[in-house]
C-alpha cells in the first residue's frame, strides 16, 4: 500500500478512535471497537461504517418543525389531555411524555385484531371512506393477491382527489420498487424511508419497521401486521399469529404526527396545516400514549418504557415477541421482576419465518430466564409475531417494536400504550388463550440438551447486534 494511503488510513482510524472514547459509551463497546479497529483496520472500518457510528445526537427534524407538530397535537388533544393519571402507571405516563413527548390523551377506542384477515376488511373499508387524506406506512407492502387490493383503492382515491401519501422502507422492499412506481404514475405519493443507492449510506442499516395508517387524521391502524398474503393465509401449514389494533379518537393526532415527522425526514416537506389535526370527538373511554423510537435522538423511548413497565409490575407481565435478543437492561429487568415474585411468561416461535440465525441466537438467552424463573413458551400452532406485553391488568402495549436489539438500537419503532383494566384482562385472557397452542420450555431438559445446539446457539449470539 503506498505511503500516502498507509497515512491516510492512520488518521481516519486515530479520529475514530478518538471520537469513540469522546463519547463515554459503554466500556465493553467502546473497547470492542478500538481493538478492531486496530487489528483488524479495514475490516473494522467498513463494520463501524455501517454499525458501529452513534445517531443519538443527530435529529429527524429540526426542533422548530417539532415544535410546530407538538403545537398542533396539542391543539387536537385539547380537552382530553389526562391530568391526574392513575398512581400506578403515573410515572411510566410520565416517563413516555418527558423522553418521548407523547401526551397521555382520553377518549379514545380501540379494536384489537389478532386476525390479518378481519383487520384487513376493516382498514380498507376505512380508506374507502377517506375524504381528505390516507397516510399509508408499513414496514412491507407487497406486490401479491393481498397488496393489490389495497393499491387498487389507494389509486382510486388518489385520482379522486384524496390526498395519498405511500411511505415504505426501501431495502425491505428493494424488490417491489416497480410495484410502488405503478402507484406513483398514478397519483399514489409515495416516498421511501433511506432510499438504497448504489453506493451505500452508513444510514442504509436502519430501518422503518413503523406500521401506522391515518385517515383523515381521525382513524388509525398500528401493530405488528404487514402487508402480504402469508399474514392471511400462514407459512408452512401454520397460521400467522399476530395482533394489530384500530384507534379512533384525540390519540390518533400522535399517529398522525409519528407519520409527518417521517414524512418531512424523508421528503424534507413540512405539512402543518392543521387540516391534518382535526379535533375529534370522544369515541371511548380509553386513556392511550402512541411513542415512537428509533436510533436518533438522545432517548430510546420504548425500551424504556417496556423497561419501566417489567419493573414496576407487581403481579404479572405477560410478553410475545416473534424475536427474543434482549440488551443487558432488557434480560436483568424481566429476570428482577421474576426473581422479585412476578408471574413472568414469554412467548416466542417454534420456528422460524425465514431466518434461522435469529433463532438461533433467541434461544441463547433462554437459559438465564429459566434460572431466575421466568416460564418461557414455544408458539406451536405457526408462527408467533405479535409484539404485546399486558401487566397487573393495568397496562398494555402494542406496536411494532420486537423485544430485541435492532428495535431498540436500529429500527425506528412505534407503539401505543393503553392503560385501561377491562383492555388489559382482555389481552390477558387472549395471551392466556395462546399458551394452550403452546409448550413450556422444561428447565432440567434445557439445560440438559446437546452440546451441539448449545455451540451453534452461541455463535449465533455474536451476531445480536446486527440481526
Amino acid at each position: 500500500m503506498a505511503t500516502w494511503l498507509n497515512i491516510l488510513l492512520l488518521v481516519i482510524l486515530i479520529s475514530i478512535i478518538t471520537m469513540e472514547i469522546a463519547e463515554n459509551g459503554h466500556p465493553i463497546r467502546t473497547l470492542t471497537w478500538i481493538l478492531l479497529l486496530v487489528f483488524l483496520p479495514v475490516i473494522g472500518l467498513i463494520l463501524y461504517f455501517f454499525f458501529g457510528r452513534d445517531r443519538k445526537n443527530r435529529r429527524m427534524v429540526s426542533v422548530e418543525d417539532m415544535d410546530q407538530f407538538q403545537e398542533l397535537t396539542d391543539q387536537a388533544v385539547e380537552g382530553y389531555v389526562c391530568q391526574n393519571p392513575p398512581k400506578n402507571v403515573k410515572n411510566l405516563i410520565t416517563l413516555l411524555h418527558t423522553a418521548g413527548k407523547a401526551v397521555p390523551v382520553t377518549g379514545n377506542d380501540v379494536r384489537v385484531y389478532t386476525d390479518f384477515s378481519a383487520m384487513y376488511a376493516d382498514l380498507l373499508a376505512d380508506l374507502e371512506a377517506a375524504q381528505h387524506h390516507i397516510h399509508f406506512q408499513f414496514f412491507k407492502f407487497e406486490d401479491d393477491e393481498m397488496g393489490r387490493k389495497a393499491e387498487e383503492i389507494l389509486v382510486r382515491k388518489a385520482q379522486s382527489g384524496v390526498q395519498v401519501r405511500l411511505q415504505i422502507d426501501d431495502l425491505a422492499n428493494l424488490s417491489r420498487r416497480r410495484f410502488y412506481r405503478r402507484m406513483a404514475e398514478k397519483g399514489v405519493l409515495v416516498r421511501p424511508f433511506f432510499r438504497v443507492q448504489l453506493f451505500l449510506s452508513s444510514d442504509t442499516n436502519y430501518r422503518n419497521h413503523r406500521k401506522n395508517v391515518v385517515i383523515d387524521g381521525r382513524v388509525g391502524y398500528t401493530g405488528g401486521m404487514n402487508i402480504a398474503k402469508r399474514y392471511a393465509v400462514g407459512i408452512r401449514n401454520g397460521v400467522w399469529r399476530d395482533t394489530h389494533i384500530r384507534v379512533e379518537g384525540p390519540v390518533v393526532a400522535e399517529m398522525q404526527t409519528a407519520f409527518l415527522v417521517d414524512w418531512k425526514f424523508s421528503t424534507k416537506q413540512l405539512l402543518r396545516d392543521p387540516v391534518y389535526f382535526p379535533q375529534v370527538p370522544s369515541a371511548g373511554g380509553l386513556l392511550m400514549q402512541v411513542a415512537t423510537s428509533g436510533p436518533m435522538g438522545e432517548f430510546r423511548v420504548i425500551l424504556q418504557a417496556i423497561l419501566r413497565v417489567f419493573s414496576e409490575s407487581r403481579k404479572y407481565v405477560y410478553v410475545q415477541t416473534p424475536y427474543f435478543i434482549p440488551n443487558e437492561p432488557l434480560g436483568m429487568a424481566l429476570r428482577n421482576a421474576a426473581l422479585a415474585g412476578v408471574d413472568v411468561r414469554l412467548i416466542i416461535p417454534r420456528r422460524d419465518d425465514v431466518n434461522i440465525i435469529v433463532t438461533l441466537a433467541s434461544r441463547s438467552y433462554i437459559k438465564d430466564l429459566l434460572e431466575a424463573g421466568v416460564k418461557v413458551y414455544f408458539y406451536e400452532k405457526g408462527f408467533m409475531h405479535a409484539k404485546t406485553v399486558v401487566a397487573d391488568d393495568e397496562v398494555f402495549s402494542v406496536g411494532s417494536t420486537n423485544l430485541d436489539i435492532r428495535s431498540f438500537e436500529q429500527d425506528f419503532e412505534i407503539n401505543a400504550f393503553i392503560y385501561d383494566k377491562d383492555m388489559a384482562r382482555q389481552m390477558r385472557e387472549l395471551f392466556l388463550k395462546d399458551l394452550k397452542s403452546c409448550t413450556q420450555v422444561d428447565p432440567e431438559r434445557w439445560k440438559h440438551r446437546s452440546r451441539i445446539h448449545r455451540f451453534w446457539e452461541s455463535v449465533a449470539r455474536l451476531f445480536s447486534p446486527v440481526l
